[in-house]
């Protein structure tokens, strides 16, 4: 099988991860999160999110964070962006990163950020246009591409369909996201041939979350296509507050297991990866997801 010789892994944890915890994470631990997974290995981190502290208020410090975490020469840090406010401070801040969002699904969309898919893609142009007139890396990212939780199964010329959009907008790349994890690696074959119809691989990246444990399954399917660009969180954190049962982003432990066990190279270590993710839960009283962490520990523990 010719898989990737080289994966990168763009680490959502410290962004999609803590968003939707109920209990406001300090600062200074989102900020020694993000240095320690710095120093691990990782080519890219997703920071934060300048949205309004309303929407999502554990993200509040987001300015602070970006502004004061230790930035390596060798690590891409982005932000999440919903319009041209969050532009602005992003650019305060000294964004040179980003990433915006939509949906597959016009009913999520409007769920999540109380829109239309069309009105969604009319916020992202002036944010677009500053990040060109800057130089600034854009992402594009479209949840629910492999289901949804109000509309069921998404087609995959539906995501197609807006995927162009995205790229004549002049996105970067574009991160389609099974949302709720409810893909299997068949579904996933079927919507990744449609995407390399209309762009590279070079330019196709893939965000899974675990609801039915189907991630890395997912993941070695995308493998077999070309896919080198995957998200992941630490610990497996994360989940979807619009849809019941949705659990967490695939762990990034789990994720860079699969790839060394295939012979794929990551430059990142797995075992700085562990310790920083069962530190990170001691400290916030969650229970890690991922299984490779609690297989690693206990060892370790014997």
């Amino acid at each position: 099988m010719n898989y990737p010789h080289n994966v990168t892994i763009v680490e959502v944890g410290p962004r999609d991860g803590l968003q939707n915890e109920p209990t406001f994470v300090p600062s200074i631990n989102k900020i020694n999160l993000i240095n320690q997974l710095s120093r691990s290995g990782l080519q890219r981190i997703e920071v934060t999110s300048f949205v309004s502290s309303k929407a999502i208020p554990q993200l509040i410090d987001s300015e602070l964070i970006y502004m004061t975490i230790d930035k390596l020469p060798n690590v891409r840090y982005s932000a999440l962006i919903p319009n041209i406010y969050g532009m602005y401070k992003a650019l305060d801040a000294g964004v040179n990163d980003i990433a915006i969002f939509t949906a597959a699904s016009e009913t999520f969309n409007q769920r999540n950020i109380n829109c239309s898919i069309a009105e969604s893609f009319a916020r992202f142009k002036p944010v677009i246009h500053l990040a060109k007139e800057r130089n600034i890396l854009v992402r594009g990212y479209i949840s629910c591409a492999l289901g949804c939780p109000y509309e069921g199964a998404i087609k995959a010329n539906n995501v197609t369909r807006w995927m162009q959009q995205l790229l004549d907008l002049g996105v970067d790349e574009v991160c389609l996201g099974d949302t709720i994890g409810v893909g299997t690696p068949n579904q996933t074959n079927n919507l990744i041939e449609h995407a390399l119809k209309i762009l590279s691989i070079d330019k196709l990246a893939m965000h899974f979350h675990d609801t039915y444990g189907q991630a890395i399954a997912n993941i070695y399917a995308a493998l077999q296509c070309g896919v080198h660009l995957f998200d992941s969180a630490i610990a497996g954190l994360g989940g979807c507050p619009y849809a019941k049962g949705a659990s967490g982003n695939v762990a990034t432990e789990d994720v860079l297991y699969l790839m060394h066990g295939l012979g794929i190279s990551t430059g990142v270590d797995i075992y700085q990866i562990v310790r920083i993710g069962n530190k990170l839960c001691t400290e916030l009283g969650l229970i890690n997801q991922s299984k490779v962490s609690k297989a690693l520990t206990w060892a370790d523990n014997k």
